[in-house]
């Protein structure tokens, strides 16, 4: 009993009374009730210059009109409180409005409901690449949480074995009484202490490294109200990439050769260095032996940056998804550190930026990465 006086009570929430509805029913219908009462009373006036002998039938007619008229109107009535109904049940109903709205009786709202479907199918397009955008934020979260904590452990095994080090060191030192193997074990000491503070150094420059790309990819949405376009020099931009990524290139020892050239594209400085590096570091991850070289090629208005690695290459069938988002491919699941996130996002800021990137390679032999860049130097003078 209770459950049906709350249905009652719901269905009953902000429904108009049946005197209110007929109000809004004649101020809606004013026009044509208007035009009837003005059209009766002509036909009245009408009536009143015949003779006394018709006036009879014409009063019948008349009257006949008038019923006519109203029963009409009480029907007409019905239906707008029907209708009336209908819509409130769709206003409860927003997720099927468009299987449950009324069927159009004019052609006016035949457009308006075509507006309506029109405007639900964008917001549910809209929700579709809210709810999808939303998802590959929390995986690409989740993702760096993992792959955040690789370096954070590698920094700890390396603090603890280099404390086991000079524990070690130490106690050989105090049993051993010869002055030239303290001298050694304290060289040797001084060696792994060296050598700790690089892969330190290299394992801190990651950790800064995915920081920064979590940073480019929350705000990749948002990405051109960051833009500054500027005429820069490319090798400028090249060479300061290169000063961020040196630690990588010498504790690998590759070698790395650079072409001197001088060509001024118009790029914002701080996205296009950032996919610099980004290519960068996947040459430098992806070639244990070798090295890396750099030139750029210019055409009549066109800027191409080429980097090539001697590194192991990517497989043909991996080539053409190397740009999706997550998508590793075979040296990914081999490195097992592999986000799939680089490239992704390399291939979205250039795209931002009307700049392109190619990627071809020779799997065993190497990779080749060609970022153009158009000069348009004409709109900065």
């Amino acid at each position: 009993m209770a459950t049906n006086d709350i249905n009652t009570s719901n269905d009953t929430i902000g429904r108009e009374p049946v005197h209110r509805l007929l109000c809004r029913y004649i101020l809606e219908k004013r026009r044509v009730t208007g035009a009837f009462l003005v059209s009766m009373m002509f036909f009245f006036a009408v009536c009143m210059l015949y003779e006394h002998e018709n006036m009879g039938r014409l009063f019948y007619a008349f009257f006949l009109w008038a019923f006519t008229a109203l029963c009409y109107g009480v029907y007409d009535f019905i239906r707008y409180v029907r209708k009336y109904d209908l819509l409130r049940e769709v206003s409860m109903n927003l997720q099927n409005i468009t299987e449950i709205l009324p069927e159009p009786a004019s052609i006016m709202e035949t457009q308006y409901q075509q507006i309506i479907c029109s405007l639900v199918d964008e917001l549910r397009n809209l929700k579709n690449e809210i709810s999808t955008r939303d998802t590959e934020m929390n995986d690409y979260y989740t993702l760096w949480a993992h792959q955040i904590k690789v370096p954070i452990s590698a920094m700890k095994l390396l603090i603890q074995n280099s404390v086991q080090s000079n524990s070690l060191s130490g106690l050989s030192g105090e049993n051993n009484a010869a002055a030239e193997h303290e001298t050694a074990i304290a060289q040797s000491g001084g060696d792994a202490l060296q050598n700790c503070s690089k892969l330190l150094t290299e394992e801190l420059f990651k950790i800064e490294q995915y920081v920064e790309m979590i940073l480019y990819y929350q705000r990749l949405d948002s990405i051109s109200s960051d833009f500054m376009f500027r005429k820069y020099d490319l090798q400028d931009i090249v060479r300061q990439a290169l000063k961020k990524n040196a630690l990588l290139f010498i504790n690998r020892r590759l070698s790395f050769n650079m072409q001197q050239f001088s060509y001024i594209v118009v790029t914002d400085e701080k996205w296009l260095q950032f996919v610099i590096g980004q290519v960068l570091s996947n040459a430098v991850k992806y070639t244990p032996t070798g090295g890396i070289s750099i030139h750029a090629e210019s055409s009549a208005d066109t800027v191409k940056l080429i980097i090539e690695d001697t590194g192991i290459g990517i497989r043909p069938e991996d080539l053409p998804r190397i740009f999706e988002r997550g998508f590793t491919g075979y040296n990914g699941r081999l490195d097992k550190k592999s986000t799939g996130i680089g490239l992704y996002l390399c291939k979205k800021i250039l795209d931002k930026l009307s700049h392109t990137i190619e990627v071809t390679s020779e799997y065993g032999k190497g990779t080749r990465v060609t970022i153009g860049i158009a000069k348009n130097t004409e709109l900065f003078p």
